[in-house]
């Protein structure tokens, strides 16, 4: 194969404000599992910067639970789809798929013995469904509840017991195979959003959004307690762990903490401090072998420490939302990653390690649409928020006073020999030293994306006309030089190699062009292979090769003076259209999709 994955880079778990989000976990303790639109994401974890990701649903998945063998996994979507796949081959082939439910699916059960799978949600006929998994055929009946059921578990032992809870602030209690309702739980006052046995079976407990968790006998279903007194927690919580053992559990909460309890004292041992703002909030909990999950708002994934409450051992960073563009620089001898999302979020990933961050302060408001280093060590960003930021690289934090308001959306941002351009839409805009030097408006075309040649001299835009129209830089000034190249469509990327050798363009047509500069801009060659509109295009530092990325899910690395000599990626994010590309050497692919996940591949010619 002419290319390899080397590098995968997950995103964060998809959260949303007042909804627990289910973390599944690993029967064997080596990963743990989580979901992110249409993907179901696997992390190892120990070392979360490995990771494997399954995109085969159509629709937004919502949970994903591993088989108590380990051999496979159960994914729910939107739709009500459940598909049941192999884990232990990387093609994770199909086993089974079942629609148990016409709706959205909450969570998901297996009995011991990997053989029969519950499921529950929001469906228009029923709220859940338990059966065989090899057959589909049915085990029993979900019933009993009035709403929608949030969560269900079983009991892993013999005889067994099954468990659900919903948001008619009741749970219900079931015994079997096949599983019949034998009574409801009517304990708490509000929406029951978590329901789980304890590993031996020996103990039942239900989270609402009361505040409150009950404990209940896992055989009889009987009450025997509540933790924590009159409330375990001040705000609602959304998610219950046991300990191995079954004597202790985490709860995760809205009032920005996690409690661990003394399930037989109804004492909380510790409780940990998660922050003060709402992003803080705690959505879902995991406890796996000693490690101590929990998934705040925000996405973040922390690693809890028993002796230090208040400081996570680790913090997983990324994106929980769509990527939209990335940047490599090279600092300290090492090569670090940029990405900026649709949520205004821009993060920073050692390329090597996946050690990622954040910067810090307050930066963009919306979608951050191109970005690029200067000479400067500023990360130079242009964003749906109407500015331009200047950030940098060094503190890695936001400045209030380097940002430079637009009167208009930028959409791209370029910058060489001391000058930024920013293509705003109806204008153009010159900048130097983080402030603008020049406008030009009126023009006569819109403008889509622009480039500063590497010798400073020369700016190149490309516009919705099918042009490429040439600007010359004269003092701080750009000089339309009436001098346009014509392409095929309208202009979504392009780029001069680092040389200055070639300026290479894509158009909506499909087609990429390479133009060889010193030749007064002569067509070099053109390039045919995308069969959907390319979006992104990146020069390898080789100067001969260039990668074009786009709405077909395809990535072509072409060469420069041979358009027949091609390297094709195909599903370099599955279901998902590429929408930025960059390189870490002339071996070393970047690309970032709207899965939210950045990932490294080894090209070889």
């Amino acid at each position: 194969m002419p290319f390899e994955l080397k590098h995968v880079f997950a995103s964060l778990p998809q959260m949303e404000r007042g909804v627990a989000k289910v973390i599944g976990g690993d029967p064997k303790g080596n990963n743990f599992l989580y979901t992110n639109g249409k993907c179901v994401v696997i992390r190892n974890i120990e070392n979360p910067a490995i990771a494997d990701i399954y995109t085969e649903h159509a629709h937004q998945v919502t949970v994903a639970k591993y088989a108590p063998s380990g051999f496979y996994i159960a994914s729910g979507d939107v739709s009500g789809k459940i598909r049941i796949w192999d884990t232990t081959q990387k093609e994770h082939m199909l086993k089974y798929e079942y629609t148990p439910i016409s709706g959205k699916v909450k969570d998901i059960a297996w009995t011991e013995d990997s053989k029969r799978i519950a499921v529950v949600g929001d469906g228009r006929e029923k709220f859940g469904a338990v059966f065989l998994w090899d057959s589909g055929s049915s085990v029993g009946e979900v019933s009993g509840h009035a709403k929608l059921i949030n969560s269900v578990d079983i009991r892993q032992k013999r005889p067994y017991r099954l468990a659900t809870a919903s948001d008619d602030t009741c749970g219900s209690f079931f015994e079997g195979p096949p599983f019949k309702f034998k009574f409801t739980l009517r304990d708490h006052s509000q929406f029951v959003n978590c329901i789980r046995f304890s590993p031996d079976g020996s103990r039942l407990v239900t989270a609402g959004a009361d505040g409150q968790i009950f404990v209940y006998d896992g055989t009889t279903g009987e009450r025997v307690s509540s933790l924590g007194g009159e409330k375990a927690h001040k705000g609602g919580i959304y998610a219950l762990s046991w300990s191995p053992d079954g004597s202790q559990l985490i709860s995760a909460s809205g009032d920005k903490t996690v409690k661990l309890w003394d399930v037989g004292a109804g004492t909380a041992v510790t409780t940990f401090n998660m922050g003060s703002d709402v992003s803080d909030q705690q959505l879902g909990c995991l406890w796996q072998k000693d490690h101590l999950l929990s998934i705040s708002l925000s996405g973040y994934i922390n690693y809890l420490d028993k002796n230090n409450p208040d400081r996570p051992i680790r913090t997983i960073k990324g994106h929980t939302k769509s990527i939209q563009c990335l940047t490599v620089h090279k600092g300290d001898g090492r090569s670090y990653i940029y990405s900026g999302s649709h949520d205004g979020h821009i993060n920073y990933w050692d390329a090597e390690t996946g050690e990622n961050d954040s910067f810090s302060g307050k930066g963009h408001s919306n979608q951050v649409s191109k970005m690029q280093v200067d000479e400067a060590n500023d990360l130079v960003t242009c964003s749906m928020d109407d500015t331009l930021r200047y950030t940098n690289l060094s503190k890695k934090e936001y400045s209030a006073s380097d940002v430079v308001k637009m009167d208009s959306q930028p959409k791209s941002v370029s910058t060489s020999g001391g000058f930024t351009l920013a293509v705003c839409i109806g204008q153009l805009v010159l900048l130097k030293d983080k402030k603008k030097v020049f406008t030009l408006d009126n023009l006569g075309y819109e403008a889509e994306v622009g480039v500063i040649h590497p010798g400073g001299t020369t700016a190149a835009v490309g516009g919705n006309d099918g042009k490429v129209h040439l600007y010359s830089i004269q003092g701080n000034t750009l000089k339309d030089e009436g001098k346009t190249l014509e392409n095929k469509g309208s202009i979504t990327d392009m780029a001069y190699s680092s040389d200055g050798a070639y300026l290479a363009v894509i158009d909506d047509k499909k087609v990429a062009t390479a133009y060889s500069v010193a030749d007064g801009y002569s067509v070099k060659n053109e390039f045919y292979g995308h069969h959907a509109k390319p979006v992104s295009l990146a020069w390898s530092p080789d100067n001969e090769h260039f990668a074009t990325g786009g709405m077909d899910m395809m990535v072509y690395i072409w060469t420069v003076g041979d358009a027949d000599t091609r390297i094709k990626l195909p599903d370099a994010h599955r279901l998902h259209h590429v929408s930025s590309l960059a390189w870490i050497d002339a071996h070393t692919l970047v690309t970032t999709s709207h899965d939210a996940t950045v990932k490294q591949w080894t090209i070889k010619y």
